[in-house]
């Protein structure tokens, strides 16, 4: 299948970048190369860029797309939290700007092997590295009841989580639980039939909260976020595009405590913790896109930009 993702907020991406000529950028959520491409076709004729992804389809498609770039690209097949490692040292504090566009894509989600949605009937997976040995399957057939309650109630914001896991368990004792199709039909059975009226599809929240266990996504965020934040140059910006309220939260606090990371009692009359801010917030509200992006790219309209300034 080809790999199809429409780069949201690309312009306004651009602009929190701050994309220079001859500057050094890290993608480290590569995808299909959009934003990679505004980057590099802007710091020309020199700037370089490192690409980030852990998909080897995502790799695959970049690959193309960015070919005529040449040797102005560099591609690393990993984790963005794991930026520090996978980018030679040389580039560490020397860095102009970088972007983390979280989530699953376009293409996990609609390639029908992947088992990302629950569109499409196939077998639990939702690894995007699919190198890894856990899947949703191990999720899905392997945690206690409690484990998958917890889950979907934190990473799902699921009210229904109890009942849900409950079911899913009753299910996998009976015969193990393989399909994106099954796990639907138990959650929608779970979920009482007035609860379901006037919301979204019953199964969205916990396929939401099973990926983000599989994929680590919540602590790749916050390590991909300190890292970055240390791989910049002071001057250099880092921006993010979060697809859910967790992620945006967790940005948010994050970006907060960066620019003001005193601990000291409020009210004290002066700081006495030591702690200094690292950086300053763009803008304090997230950007979000327009009704022109809405109306060609209906999946931007949950994305949230926030973008960062290391001092």
């Amino acid at each position: 299948m080809e790999f199809v993702h429409k780069s949201v907020l690309f312009e306004e991406c651009m602009q929190m970048l701050d994309v220079k000529p001859g500057g050094i950028y890290i993608d480290g959520t590569l995808g299909g190369g959009g934003h990679s491409e505004g980057i590099l076709e802007r710091s020309a004729p020199d700037g370089e860029l490192l690409g980030i992804d852990r998909d080897a389809a995502a790799h695959k498609a970049a690959g193309e797309r960015l070919a005529r770039f040449g040797d102005r690209v560099t591609f690393l097949r990993g984790n963005f939290a794991d930026m520090k490692e996978l980018v030679d040292e040389k580039y560490h504090g020397q860095i102009d700007g970088i972007l983390l566009d979280l989530g699953v894509s376009s293409h996990q989600i609609d390639e029908p092997t992947r088992g990302f949605s629950y569109m499409v009937d196939a077998l639990l997976d939702m690894r995007m590295d699919t190198r890894s040995d856990f899947s949703a399957y191990t999720v899905v057939n392997t945690y206690s009841m409690s484990e998958l309650r917890n889950i979907i109630s934190r990473y799902g914001e699921e009210k229904w989580a109890s009942r849900i896991a409950q079911f899913i368990v009753d299910a996998r004792a009976k015969a193990p639980i393989e399909t994106t199709g099954q796990l639907e039909d138990i959650i929608k059975a779970a979920v009482p039939a007035g609860a379901r009226k006037g919301v979204a599809h019953p199964a969205r929240r916990t396929f939401q909260a099973i990926r983000i266990e599989v994929n680590g996504e919540l602590d790749a965020v916050r390590q991909g976020v300190e890292a970055a934040v240390d791989m910049l140059k002071p001057g250099g910006r880092l921006a993010v595009i979060t697809f859910h309220s967790l992620e945006d939260h967790l940005v948010k606090d994050l970006f907060r405590k960066m620019e003001n990371p005193c601990t000291c009692p409020k009210g004290s009359p002066v700081c006495v913790c030591g702690k200094k801010p690292i950086a300053k917030q763009v803008s304090r509200k997230p950007i979000v896109s327009g009704e022109a992006e809405l109306a060609e790219n209906p999946r931007a309209h949950s994305a949230h930009l926030r973008g960062i300034t290391k001092l």
